[in-house]
C-alpha cells in the first residue's frame, strides 16, 4: 500500500476539474485491478463535516504513468475498498 503526498486531477460529473489528494492505493489481485482512494483538496480544512472519500479502479500505465481511472462496478469491489479504508483509518488513529 503506497501512502504519500500525491495529487490527481479528476473530472467531476459536471465536467469540472478537481484536484484531489490521494489517500492511498492498493492492488486487489483477485479482481486483477488496482484502486485509488482520494478526497478533494481542501476538504480536510473543513472540520465540521466528514470528508467525502472517493474511490476508483485504475490500470497503471506504462513507465509508472497513472492510468485511466475507472468506475467501480461491483458490490464485492466496494466491500473490499471499505475494508481497506477501515483498516487504513484504524492504523492512522494509532
Amino acid at each position: 500500500m503506497e501512502h504519500g503526498e500525491r495529487q490527481i486531477t479528476i473530472i467531476d460529473e459536471n465536467g469540472n476539474e478537481q484536484l484531489c489528494e490521494v489517500l492511498f492505493t492498493f492492488d486487489a489481485d483477485d479482481f486483477n485491478k488496482s484502486y485509488v482512494l482520494y478526497f478533494p483538496v481542501g476538504a480536510e480544512e473543513n472540520d465540521n463535516e466528514e470528508i467525502e472519500i472517493h474511490a476508483s479502479a485504475f490500470t497503471p500505465g506504462e513507465d509508472g504513468e497513472d492510468g485511466e481511472l475507472q468506475p467501480i462496478e461491483t458490490d464485492e469491489e466496494w466491500e473490499r475498498i471499505e475494508e481497506m479504508l477501515n483498516t487504513f483509518l484504524e492504523e492512522e488513529e494509532e
